[in-house]
């Protein structure tokens, strides 16, 4: 498939781009070489290879959930800056 300028005019119009004669000119070149590389990367026989989402093994990178006893309230509220009732106190945001 090649690339035309109206091409390269229609990607810029939607982009958003504004480009000179002379950019068109070379973006039209390259999307070119670009189409024509991505021909040959088509061409490569891929008959029996299965289908893959990642290119290298994927392994569990995460521990496992189990669960544990959790810190007591009076560990959490420890730093708070100000508590009320076993709880955090914050500024009223509505009014």
């Amino acid at each position: 498939m090649a690339i035309t300028k109206k091409d390269i005019e229609h990607a810029a119009l939607l982009a958003r781009l504004e480009l000179s004669e002379n950019e068109k000119d070379i973006y039209t070149s390259q999307m070119g070489s670009i189409l024509k590389y991505v021909e040959n990367i088509s061409r490569v026989n891929t008959q029996g290879i299965e289908p893959t989402t990642h290119s290298v093994p994927m392994k569990k990178v995460l521990r496992d959930d189990v669960a544990t006893s959790s810190i007591s309230n009076d560990d959490a509220l420890m730093n708070a800056p100000e508590k009320d009732r076993g709880c955090f106190k914050v500024p009223r945001i509505i009014e």
